[in-house]
């Protein structure tokens, strides 16, 4: 009986405790850009998906989720929400540098900041507690293991984003999936993660090249375009296009056994709600969740598609 008591004394005590931690109020502030293309609304839609998971989750949280179109108006953002209270901030810059020191000005106050796929070009840990971001490289390395297994002999085109480190982290994981095969790299451009610029390139492709097995792009946006031309000039020579970042048009085509995608490589717009829910759980548990948390790029398949098409995102 001693110990019957002594035990439901202790639950007691850790229900009270888990139901205090549950009343404690906290605001998270959400800073992401605004939605100017697809991989950005889909950030957008994640973040008010999950800020609306976590405020029902944890009935004394506040989560405030803004958006900006460039650098400057972010900057004002993140003071906007330094005003109101925040004891976290969760930020997507547009552009990390230019917002370096007004999350600095965050940061200085005590406040939990975590920073999501884009960091500073000095790598200067100190303007974040967490760092959460999709694998650069391994989205190119992933790519080019699957060329190489699946077409070892492959002809193949590349389109590239835009001339900055993270194309070029992309391009070199590209160059070491294929490494020590037959494949053989025809050209690369650059498509500026566009879908209309990815269009041109690949129309130029197509003229130029009378055989194409395979095309890698780095962006889903991208494959829209890569795919439109390619129906336009009624080629069958190309097997497949293998492009990157999880849009549900992408992943619906793979569980779909579409011929053309067989597979995509994730890069989730989602990421950000991985940070928001990691922020939540180091105010309400004390989770240590410092550091940095690479998601992997995981080869989107038809066997694991399911688990990774969310129809209701605009991306």
């Amino acid at each position: 009986m001693r110990k019957l008591m002594l035990g439901l004394a202790v639950a007691a005590v850790t229900f009270a405790g888990a139901a205090h931690a549950q009343d404690k109020k906290f605001t998270i502030g959400v800073s992401i850009p605004a939605a100017d293309h697809g991989w950005t609304s889909g950030v957008v839609f994640h973040a008010e998906r999950v800020a609306k998971l976590l405020m029902a989750e944890h009935p004394g949280l506040n989560v405030i989720v803004k958006t900006s179109p460039d650098a400057a108006s972010q900057a004002n953002a993140v003071q906007d929400l330094d005003t109101q209270g925040i004891d976290a901030l969760v930020i997507l810059p547009s552009d990390p540098d230019p917002l370096v020191n007004a999350i600095k000005e965050v940061k200085a106050k005590g406040k939990f900041v975590a920073l999501v796929d884009r960091a500073p070009s000095n790598n200067d840990n100190s303007v974040r507690d967490l760092y959460v971001a999709g694998n650069n490289p391994a989205l190119g390395e992933v790519a080019g293991k699957y060329i190489k297994d699946t077409t070892p002999d492959a002809e193949v085109v590349i389109i590239r984003g835009l001339p900055i480190p993270i194309d070029q982290q992309r391009q070199d994981g590209f160059d070491k999936g294929i490494a020590g095969s037959n494949v053989k790299v025809l050209d690369r451009q650059y498509g500026n993660w566009n879908r209309d610029d990815a269009f041109k390139v690949m129309q130029d492709y197509l003229t130029k090249y009378q055989k194409i097995d395979v095309v890698w792009c780095q962006d889903d946006d991208m494959a829209v375009g890569v795919l439109q031309a390619i129906e336009q000039a009624k080629r069958t020579d190309i097997k497949y296009v293998v492009a990157g970042a999880g849009s549900k048009d992408m992943v619906k085509k793979v569980m779909d056994g579409d011929k053309l995608i067989p597979v995509d490589v994730l890069y989730p717009p989602a990421m950000v709600g991985t940070a928001m829910e990691l922020t939540a759980a180091a105010l309400y548990d004390q989770v240590p969740v410092h550091g940095s948390y690479i998601l992997d790029a995981t080869l989107v398949t038809k066997e694991n598609a399911k688990d990774f098409y969310f129809p209701d995102s605009p991306f």
